[in-house]
Parts: C-alpha cells; structure tokens; sequence
C-alpha cells in the first residue's frame, strides 16, 4: 500500500493530540490524552517532560488501532505545540528539571527589571515581541538568578516541540518563529547577539538550540522512537512552527490574494494578520504582541492574544449556575449555551459597556497590566440579564477591534474559529464592531493541520502554498457573512465610549485589588 497518511501532532498545554490526514488535508482519525501539569500558589506551573513524551507514544499508538496498516502509510511526521517556557535537557538528553510553561509566574518581576532597562526599545524592535512571566528569556533570567545551578546541569533549552522533535529524531533544535520572537531578529531569521546580551544572558548562549525551518527540512525517524511507536525508522518528522502559526495556517488565516485575518475566540483570545516583514513597524508606545515568522518568504505574522476570550462568558455562567444552585433549581449548561442568541436578539445595542478583563492574569493584549480587571457600567433598573449577557458580547468584540488596531489596520475578511463563534449573533456583532466580513473556518484540528502543511510542503507534496492552501483550506471554509452597516454606525460611537471609560478606570485597577482591601481588614 502506497504511504498516504501525514500525521500531525499538536501538544497543548492541558492536551496533546495525533491527528491522520491523507495528502490533500482530509482528516481520518484523531487521538488525543489529557497533559499533566501542575499548578502552585506561589505562581509555578510545570509540566514533566517524560510524561508529555510518554502521552506522544500513547496517541500514535492508539492511531494505530484506529487506522489499518498506519505503520507503512506514513509518509511524514509534524510536530507543534504550546508555545514559550523553557524544556532543558542535559548533556544525555536527559530533562534536568519540570518543564516551565507559558502560564509559570515566577519570573514576573524578572519582567519589570528587563523592562525598565534602555535596551528594551531596541530588544522589542528586534523581536517585535512584548516580554511577559512566561517567556523563555524571563524564565532563563530567573533561573539565573535564583536557581543557577539548574542552568549548569543543562546543554539545551526547548520549547514543548522542540521536545519532541528530539525524542523523534535526535536532532536539538527549534523553529525560527519562537527563536526570533524570544532571542532574535525576525528580519533577519536568525539570533540576535545584542538582545540576548542586553537580557543578560550572554553566558548562556549555547542553549540555545540550531534554527530549522520545518517547511524546508526534515529529519529521519529514530529507530528507539521508530520501535516504541511501531513505526518505520527513517520516516520524515518535520519541526513546525509555533502552534499559533500552525493554528493560523490551518484555518485559513493566509491568503496570498486577500486582505485577510484570523480570530480565535476560545478561553483566551487572538487576533492575527499576516504582514509583509518589511512593511512591520513594531508599535515601541504599546511593546504588546508578537511578531511570528510565517514558512513563507517575506511574511511574518502579527498577533495579539488577550487573557480573556469566552472566560467572561463562563464566568456569567457560573454566576447564574451558584444562584440557581442556592435556589435547589437545576442548572442546565447546554441551554445556557442555546440562549445567547435569543437574548441577543432581545436586546438594544450599546446599552451598557462591558471591560472583559476577568482573567486573575490581567491583561496582555494590546496592552499590558497585570492589575487589569472587568467592569460593567452604566446599568440602569430596566436592564435585565440580556442586557448583560450583550454587552459581555460587545465587550470581547470591542477587544478584538483594539488588538487589530494595534497590529495596524482591521483586515477586509477575517477567518474565525474556536467555540465562542458558534452562535450566529456573536458572528454578527462582531464583524459589525470590526467593520468586517466573516468567514467560519469547519477545520476541527487547525493546529494539527497547519503542522502537516508546512511537513507537507517539506517533502514536496506542493510546489507552492497557493496549491497547498486550495486543499486543505478552502473546502472547509464557510460562507462569508457581511457586516450590519447600520449596527456598525451605532458601534462606531459606542467603541469610543468603551476606550475612553476603560483608560479612566485604568488607575483604579490597583487600587481595588483584592490583597490591597484585604491588608486593611481589621
């Protein structure tokens, strides 16, 4: 049988998934386990190394049971997952300690200090990237200074694919968007001497792994992995971009003829635009985001990420759910769920304006405070509970509206995925607030798929991204949804409002912050 079957791994934080394709894009099977991690008071989050590479072996086997003969049908291995934190291993290949996340807090005053310094204009115009606790460089940072002798037992500093991708292949080595967006110049696609000096981090230089482009080169299968996968040694495995780039591509984020965008509203949320590299001005009054290399010459993405996506509207759902249960009266979620659009279409526009700040992280994008908090104002005795939940809609669009702003300009199409889109007024409020048309992206597993794209331009399935893209992107995108002009004009007044009671309140975030109150009870 001819090999037919790229598969693409994608290793989230909470879950790691294996997910079959044939060479057009067409998904046959998925698997996937939840991720161990761990999470303290003090701020650390971690997750062991072994363990997330025991769960990769898990779900490759359990393809296997899913799909005949998988063992001689693969043709190419790609790899992605969570992006940030710091995987060291030492000289054997050995994890020398848990693997920090992007979500450890350890490093937060590590932060402020490389903040403050003079070289951060020129650290944050090289990387077009803002720092924050989770970065690589910050934990690296802490670590030397609280816990040298971890950075002394370590050869090499991943991230969660780089990981894999040695487990798979031997090779040490990482992807050129998260080294450039963390140590290196995404002009140049290489590291950066002077911004990994100006971290202090000189010293520690030869961590940092070789930069490979996945979509460009791959490494053979292992016979150790081959054997505890139960596949063929030699087999391609290819290093992918970060999962956001990978997330970005398979759901249809690029199109090299159209101005377009991709919105990601799940827990979190993201905003991303591919841009020409040169046309990239990082924003040095704001120093939020991300600049990604894209595997297409000349091309890097844009991104903003806010801490709170449909966290807000879980958060409206537990409140309901805790006065319900204080009644003794049953609470359904999926009716919850069901409502949103019915109590949208029972209510006005812009009534009340709604800061969707509910993360205890603050906030991160487009701008940086981790004060940062969720208000509500302007209720009045005749809004009701719809009222609400619109304005919870309103407020995640109008965020969506400002991280687009601080890329520089909101694209004519954007490209949306994730389940806070799955209502039709939600879509509808938000391309009115951005003045834009909407598409819904049916790709189920984009992370895992825009991996298997960039492997699969890596051994030569398509000679160019148009043809790849016409695959495994367009089939699987919805119609385009135009936005309400009329809805748009209303909001156009009540986005300013937004803005400008936000930048009033902005002050008092620290003020009421929980600890302060707390010192001053008797």
């Amino acid at each position: 049988m001819a090999k037919d079957i790229i598969i693409g791994i994608d290793a989230g934080t909470s879950i790691i998934k294996a997910v079959a394709f044939t060479l057009k894009g067409k998904e046959i099977a998925t698997s996937s386990i939840k991720n161990i991690y761990n999470i303290t008071e003090n701020g650390n989050a971690t997750q062991p190394l072994n363990t997330t590479w025991e769960n990769c072996i898990k779900i490759i086997l359990d393809l296997k049971k899913k799909i005949i003969n998988l063992k001689n049908r693969v043709v190419l291995i790609s790899i992605t997952g969570q992006g940030d934190g710091t995987w060291l291993i030492d000289e054997k290949g050995n994890p020398v300690c848990d693997a920090w996340l992007w979500l450890d807090a350890r490093s937060s005053d590590i932060v402020k200090k490389l903040s403050n310094l003079k070289s951060e204009n020129a650290r944050f115009n090289s990387t077009g990237t803002a720092l924050f606790a989770g970065q690589q460089s910050c934990q690296i940072s802490y670590l030397e200074d609280h816990n040298p002798e971890i950075l002394d037992k370590s050869t090499t500093a991943f991230h969660c694919k780089d990981w894999l991708y040695y487990k798979l292949t031997n090779i040490r080595a990482t992807d050129p968007s998260e080294a450039c967006f963390t140590f290196g110049n995404f002009r140049t696609k290489n590291y950066n001497d002077s911004v990994i000096n100006d971290l202090g981090l000189s010293k520690r230089i030869s961590l940092l792994p070789d930069i490979i482009d996945g979509s460009k080169t791959t490494h053979p299968l292992v016979n150790k992995a081959a054997d505890l996968l139960g596949l063929i040694s030699g087999t391609p495995i290819s290093l992918a971009y970060i999962d956001a780039v990978c997330t970005f591509l398979g759901s249809g984020g690029l199109d090299l003829n159209k101005n377009v965008g991709t919105s990601i509203l799940g827990t979190t949320s993201g905003h991303m635009k591919a841009s020409k590299i040169n046309d990239i001005v990082p924003n040095l009054n704001l120093k939020s985001g991300y600049v990604m290399l894209l595997p297409i010459d000349n091309l890097a993405l844009q991104f903003q990420t806010s801490m709170s996506g449909t966290l807000n509207i879980d958060w409206l759902k537990l409140l309901v759910q805790d006065i319900f249960e204080e009644f003794d009266i049953r609470f359904n979620n999926k009716n919850f769920i069901n409502k949103i659009d019915h109590w949208i279409n029972k209510t006005k526009p812009g009534k009340i304006i709604y800061h969707p700040y509910i993360s205890e992280a603050g906030e991160r994008g487009p701008f940086i405070n981790n004060d940062a908090k969720a208000s509500l104002i302007g209720l009045r005795s005749n809004d009701k509970f719809p009222e609400i939940v619109r304005s919870f809609i309103e407020g995640l669009c109008f965020a969506a509206r400002e991280c687009y702003t601080a890329i520089g300009e909101i694209p004519n199409e954007i490209r949306i995925v994730g389940g806070g889109f799955q209502s039709e007024s939600i879509r509808q409020i938000f391309s009115s607030v951005l003045k834009a048309s909407v598409r819904q992206s049916n790709r189920l597993e984009a992370g895992a798929a825009g991996a298997s794209m960039i492997g699969a331009m890596s051994i030569g399935v398509y000679k160019d991204w148009n043809s790849c893209m016409e695959d495994w992107v367009n089939p699987l995108l919805g119609k385009i949804n135009n936005n309400n002009k009329e809805l748009s004009i209303i909001y156009e007044e009540v986005y300013k409002t937004y803005l400008e009671s936000r930048d009033k309140i902005m002050p008092i975030w620290e003020k009421i912050d929980s600890k302060v109150l707390n010192n001053n009870i008797q």
